[in-house]
């Protein structure tokens, strides 16, 4: 007899094991490659001192002269709440009680739980991975009906996504359309309204200051980590700025030079999407390969540019190259996934107000670059 005792039971004691065991290697090239530990994690926070690097206080001189002064300042402390990540499945009684004694149709009804689950998992982390830290999905190009908006980037939307949008008057929407292809999608909410001038935000819902920092987060913005990168420039990434049009492999190839030259790390990783990495690939040509590089990226395929693998994501814009070492991200973590119980260690609860039951599944994360600086970007502007 399937009972609310023994689903809870197969959810901790066997479908935690397989979710953590996806979702701690097959998200996307850039997170498997990044290194995961609890180790700088202290309370609610996330503690790690950055070294500063660089090559004072290591001087040559005479036999009998002054030994060099140490260095003072030598780190720069970084402290980071750790950022909240859930996601929850539902089940309704009706649907636990048709499966009766039939385990295997409750094990079914399980499996696509979390199947939807994982997948929503996987997707939400990738995304944020690029994020910056608010949940920006894109911005607006214009207005094309008084329900309809057209995006510069509708490739994050699915149906009954709940946005805030950033008009001059904020308002929050539900998406019930999205059509991909041309840049459009569908709100539940009349604009007839509101006036678009473009560039408005288009934001999850809820999700400002919320999601974890990502590589939009790190070149974005005049401060990271609360450092102003202006007065501490070891902050400030590298950006380049091509017209999208004229991009050339010796555009790339300066980058990767370039932050080889100030920086003692190396790129090990350039990263976009699928639109960008067909143009690279045209601009290369005796030089092309195509590798699968299965130890770091789960046997995503890439093409490589003077050694360094080029990784296409969905969720990395359209207009962005980044240039990164995976070495220096570390994703901070304070414990694997895992479920919310309630104070009897019950996993399943009754939803309130409705015949079914939700399980929480949450994880609680921060990612830092310990060399900003090191880290650069190609921005493709408009011709």
């Amino acid at each position: 007899m399937i009972t609310i005792a023994n689903a809870d039971a197969a959810l901790k004691d066997y479908y935690l094991d397989a979710v953590n065991a996806q979702l701690s290697g097959e998200v996307s090239p850039f997170f498997n490659a990044i290194a995961k530990t609890g180790e700088n994690v202290f309370g609610k926070d996330v503690k790690l001192a950055i070294a500063r690097g660089g090559m004072a206080g290591v001087v040559a001189g005479a036999e009998d002269g002054e030994l060099p002064s140490p260095r003072s300042n030598r780190y720069y402390g970084v402290t980071l709440p750790l950022k909240n990540v859930y996601g929850t499945i539902e089940i309704s009684d009706k649907a636990m009680r048709a499966s009766g004694n039939a385990a295997g149709a409750f094990v079914n009804l399980l499996n696509a739980e979390m199947e939807g689950l994982v997948a929503g998992a996987k997707a939400n982390f990738a995304r944020m991975l690029y994020g910056d830290g608010n949940g920006l999905l894109c911005t607006v190009v214009s207005k094309k009906s008084d329900f309809v908006l057209t995006v510069n980037s509708a490739k994050s939307f699915f149906k009954g996504l709940k946005v805030t949008v950033g008009a001059a008057s904020a308002f929050d929407a539900t998406i019930i359309a999205v059509d991909t292809q041309n840049g459009l999608i569908t709100l539940d909410k009349d604009c007839k309204s509101v006036t678009f001038s473009g560039g408005e935000k288009i934001s999850i819902a809820g999700a400002e200051g919320n999601e974890i920092i990502g590589l939009s987060g790190i070149f974005d913005g005049e401060t990271l980590y609360g450092y102003d990168k202006g007065e501490e420039t070891y902050f400030k990434p590298f950006v380049k700025h091509c017209a999208a049009a004229s991009l050339t492999e010796g555009d790339i190839i300066d980058v990767i030079d370039g932050l080889e030259e100030v920086s003692d790390g190396k790129v090990n990783m350039i990263l976009c999407s699928h639109k960008v990495r067909k143009q690279i690939a045209k601009l290369m040509t005796s030089s092309r390969r195509i590798v699968n590089t299965a130890e770091i990226a789960a046997g995503y395929s890439s093409i490589v540019i003077n050694d360094v693998p080029v990784y296409a994501d969905k969720f990395c814009p359209d207009n962005r190259i980044y240039f990164v070492n995976t070495d220096d991200f570390i994703l901070n973590q304070l414990c694997d996934w895992a479920w919310l119980e309630d104070e009897g260690g019950r996993i399943l609860k009754q939803v309130a107000g409705k015949a079914a039951y939700s399980a929480t599944l949450v994880k609680y994360a921060e990612l830092i670059c310990k060399k900003p600086f090191a880290q650069g970007a190609i921005m493709l502007d408009k011709s």
